[in-house]
């Protein structure tokens, strides 16, 4: 019982931060905080979850000592036997109740809420590579229309035989950040390529990088320093021919937090016809990329105090393959496999995410008192 108690009591540690956080957010000072609002809102929403599976644990716990009192106090057989019942339904219950309050009190990423830039690169492998950027491009794309999340590509660099030299695009919806960061990483492919005349297998790589979005209010960037360059966009086939300047390439003068040095960012957005969308989607990539960059080094410090062999971010890492031969792909964080390649690479990739945010979670629990 004393675990119960230590559940027990951090569950009612947070009862009385509920009820401060749903006071402060009917104060007219906060609601004119935009900022702190929002951040408050979510706090009390997130509470209140866990103040519900607070409820259930003590109606669970209540029940299990109504029905050992009937049991050992009542003669009456019926009434024993409803209380039998009563007793094996709530103990089984009760671990699991207790599982689902762990993982809520497990310190959420502040970024998970996020939407998300993500890029994805062809790596090693010619033009085999750039197809394999391809499918994982497209196995993305069909995961998001799973979702219900929007995609849209703000830059892409086709390959020679097809699939992309790199393509960087954007995803937004509920919680994108937190169920896709684990994919940044080398992604390493073995199989037959349609360009290889003889029929031997070849290993191939792609790199995905999963950046979270950055807020304006994170990011200070003077928009009077911006140099603005209109062009004709052009595209294959005659697709994105325009005949008004709609493509636009900004410059930005940034002082790199690593070096000290200014440098000039260079971003060119051709994707839409209408020019002002394109300056928006170029703004929007310039305020993520400084973002990543003066990040970095508290990304490397969460990195380093949560030790996580899961979603450290290193786009160096090799932490996927994609056998064809076999028809599977491992995860090597976790030793994760699933032997229906055509369906992962169709987008059926949730039971993968899923085993990583168990792997993560069971970490984060082990540096927990819980």
């Amino acid at each position: 019982m004393a675990d119960n108690n230590k559940i027990l009591e951090k569950l009612d540690g947070l009862e009385a931060r509920f009820e401060e956080v749903g006071t402060l957010i009917t104060d007219p000072s906060v609601i004119a905080d935009q900022q702190r609002y929002v951040k408050l809102t979510k706090e009390w929403k997130d509470l209140g979850d866990i103040m519900k599976a607070r409820q259930k644990y003590i109606n669970c716990l209540n029940s299990i000592q109504e029905a050992k009192d009937i049991l050992a106090n009542e003669s009456d057989p019926d009434m024993k036997e409803m209380a039998r019942e009563e007793l094996a339904e709530n103990e089984a219950l009760q671990p699991q109740l207790e599982e689902e309050i762990k993982i809520a009190l497990v310190p959420k990423d502040p970024e998970d809420a996020k939407n998300v830039q993500m890029e994805v690169r062809a790596g090693t492998g010619g033009d085999e590579a750039a197809l394999f950027a391809g499918d994982l491009f497209n196995m993305y794309k069909r995961f998001c229309d799973k979702k219900g999340w929007t995609l849209n590509v703000s830059n892409a660099s086709e390959g020679a035989v097809g699939g992309f030299k790199e393509i960087d695009f954007e995803v937004s919806g509920e919680n994108v950040y937190g169920i896709l960061k684990y994919e940044s990483g080398v992604h390493r492919v073995q199989r037959v390529p349609v360009t290889e005349s003889n029929g031997r297998m070849q290993t191939s790589a792609a790199t995905v990088a999963v950046l979270p979005e950055a807020d304006k209010f994170e990011v200070n960037i003077n928009e009077g320093d911006i140099k603005w360059d209109t062009f004709r966009s052009s595209g294959a086939g005659g697709q994105n021919v325009n005949k008004v300047e709609s493509g636009v390439r900004l410059r930005y003068p940034w002082k790199n937090p690593n070096t000290g040095e200014v440098e000039e960012i260079l971003i060119e957005c051709t994707e839409t016809r209408d020019q002002p969308k394109n300056k928006e989607r170029a703004l929007s990539r310039l305020y993520t990329y400084i973002y990543d960059h003066e990040h970095q080094k508290y990304v490397d410090d969460i990195s380093s105090r949560r030790k996580s062999l899961v979603s450290t971010g290193d786009r160096s890492a090799k932490i996927r393959t994609y056998n064809f031969p076999q028809g599977r792909v491992t995860d090597h964080r976790i030793g994760f496999t699933t032997h229906d390649l055509s369906g992962f690479l169709n987008g059926d990739i949730q039971e993968m995410i899923d085993a990583l945010t168990v792997a993560e979670n069971a970490e984060k629990l082990k540096e927990s008192e819980l």
